[in-house]
Parts: structure tokens; C-alpha cells; sequence
């Protein structure tokens, strides 16, 4: 009897031994606790499917064509976009959509990642008018802090701190904030667009510092890529050539990003960001598809990456050097 209880003893040692060596091994591919996503249609991954009167959704065929499911998910492309990637890399599952996780009232449901981003946002309130629907920048922060809320309850404040420091907030958004002001005669009177621009970037900032406030340490953003050369521009000209306008104004709103940043840096302890060139990476794949394995197509829509395009952008946003990664990129981000 004894011998037979030291050997059910041993079995039981052993499996717990064998389910911590499994969550050692998980804990190591995981990169990161968590990561939360903001911005706008370029990695919604279904948060607009769920706004009832908008316009601004990719619920419908043939988006989602190539994705698992072979279905529309609420992702403006063919299959995966940047924000799944980016999860990808860092060993975590794609984000949920913010407004399917709030339905099941579930605090659980928040810890791993969580994405508030909505297609047709922008870092001004008034952006999305256009698409009568969508949750813009300030809303989506306003989200963040009700599931900040959560965690606290489910986790405790010293717990929930120290997952918050080592999480990633990415922020992709600003596009639209620029097609509206070429769009709105109302919006050209009101400001030149270096003053929209320089605004553009002060707002940011604050939404930037609303995040830090509840938590955020490591940050990653992109810059606006070369809105100029998306199909919808180029079909406006009568040669079908990018748009000069619409890329001077992106670079110009992406060298004031710079500098914001690196005076939030300054301003802020304990802040650490990845700023991503996505205009330069950008026009690289434009101009030379073949030499980052995008054969077929680089844009998806009007206005969207095709998934072989998102894949390309996260793999230099993850491993890039600093020509493209400011100040580092996001695999050093990880790590500091």
C-alpha cells in the first residue's frame, strides 16, 4: 500500500511538473503580457461589424476571401492585416475586437489583448462624419480605461501596473484626418495644412498622455504611408500617378510626429516608443513589388494593403533597422 501511494505521489509530481514545463515554455513564446490596439480601418479586425448605422464595414464579400474562415471578419483585406501580424510576432492571439469582448461582460476576457480600433477614425472627433459611424481616437482611450477598470478588479493595482509596463499600446490612425481636410472646404477654412498637420499632432499627443496616465510604457505608432499612391487618389489623375500633394503633406505630418514623440519621450518617465516609416516602406513596395514578395497586388481596396503588404510592413515594424525603426524597433521595444 505504501509503495503503491509513493508511486501515485511521483504520477502526480510528475504532471505537475510536465503543466509547469508547458507554461514555462508558453510564458517564453509569449513576448509580451498583452497588447492593445487603436486606430483606424488598417487594423479594425471587426469592432465596426458592431456599429449598427455605419457605413465604414468590410462585412461583406469578397473581403476575407483568403483569411481561415474564408469569410468577411470585419478586416478591410483579403485575409490577416497588421494588427494580426504584429500579435503574430509576439507569440499573443489576435486581438478581439473590444465591443464582442464588452457584450460578454467577462473581466478574463481583457488580460491577453484587446483591440479598440474602428475603420473610418481619426485623431479628430470630427473625422468619421464622413462615415456617419465609427469610434474615434478619444472614445477608443475612453474604452481602454473602462477595461483598465477590469483588470484592476480582476488582477489588483500592483499587478495590473506591472502588466500595463510591459504590454504594447500600438496606434495606427491619421490617414483619414488628412483625406478629410482634402475633402472638406469647411476644414480649409478653418486652418492651412501645415496648421491641420502641426494640430494633428499636438491632439495626438494628448491621447498619447491620456494612455500613460492609465499605464502605458511601451508604445508603438506608424506614420501615414503614402496616401498619394492608394487607388483611390491615383484614379482621380487623369495620368494615374500618386498624388504629390497628398505625400508632401503625409511626410510633413510624419516629421511633427517625430518630433512630438521625442518630446513626449523627455516629458514623460518610464515612456518608451518604436515610431514605424510606413511612408518610406511604403513607396519602396510601390515602386518594387517583386523585391518584397508582393507578386499579385499591394493594395487590397481603394484604400487598403492586401494581406501579402501587411505582412511586409510587420515584419520590418518587428525586426527593421533604424533607417525605417525609431529609436529602435519593435523587437528592441520589447526588451527594454
Amino acid at each position: 500500500m505504501e509503495s503503491r501511494g509513493f508511486m501515485e505521489k511521483n504520477l502526480l509530481l510528475s504532471f505537475f511538473l510536465s503543466v509547469l514545463s508547458l507554461t514555462v515554455g508558453l510564458s517564453r513564446a509569449q513576448m509580451v503580457p498583452a497588447m492593445f490596439v487603436f486606430g483606424d480601418s488598417l487594423v479594425d479586425v471587426g469592432n465596426n461589424n458592431y456599429l449598427p448605422v455605419s457605413i465604414a464595414k468590410a462585412d461583406f464579400p469578397h473581403n476575407g476571401i483568403d483569411f481561415p474562415t474564408k469569410k468577411p471578419t470585419g478586416r478591410f483585406c483579403n485575409s490577416k492585416n497588421t494588427a494580426d501580424f504584429l500579435a503574430e510576432k509576439l507569440g499573443l492571439p489576435s486581438s478581439p475586437p473590444y465591443i464582442s469582448l464588452s457584450k460578454k461582460k467577462d473581466a478574463s476576457s481583457y488580460i491577453n489583448s484587446v483591440s479598440f480600433a474602428s475603420g473610418g477614425a481619426g485623431i479628430f472627433n470630427g473625422t468619421d462624419q464622413t462615415f456617419r459611424q465609427s469610434i474615434t481616437l478619444s472614445k477608443q482611450v475612453d474604452n481602454y480605461i473602462a477595461v483598465l477598470k477590469f483588470l484592476v478588479q480582476q488582477m489588483g493595482p500592483p499587478s495590473t501596473e506591472n502588466h500595463l509596463s510591459k504590454s504594447l499600446f500600438t496606434i495606427v490612425i491619421g490617414s483619414n484626418d488628412i483625406f478629410d481636410y482634402f475633402e472638406s472646404s469647411n476644414l480649409r477654412k478653418k486652418n492651412t495644412l501645415q496648421q491641420f498637420v502641426d494640430l494633428m499632432a499636438q491632439t495626438l499627443k494628448g491621447q498619447l498622455k491620456r494612455l500613460y496616465e492609465y499605464g502605458a510604457r511601451k508604445l508603438v505608432l506608424t506614420g501615414i504611408g503614402a496616401i498619394g499612391c492608394v487607388p483611390e487618389v491615383r484614379v482621380e489623375n487623369e495620368t494615374h500617378e500618386c498624388s504629390e500633394e497628398h505625400k508632401f503633406w503625409s511626410v510633413r505630418y510624419n516629421e511633427g510626429m517625430k518630433a512630438m514623440l521625442k518630446g513626449l519621450k523627455s516629458e514623460l518617465q518610464g515612456i518608451n516608443y518604436s515610431y514605424f516609416d510606413t511612408y518610406s516602406v511604403m513607396q519602396n513596395v510601390i515602386q518594387k513589388p517583386s523585391s518584397y514578395g508582393t507578386n499579385d497586388h499591394v493594395f487590397w481596396d481603394l484604400y487598403h494593403p492586401t494581406e501579402a503588404t501587411a505582412r511586409v510592413f510587420v515584419d520590418n515594424i518587428f525586426y527593421g533597422p533604424s533607417q525605417y525603426c525609431i529609436p529602435m524597433n519593435v523587437r528592441q521595444l520589447v526588451s527594454v
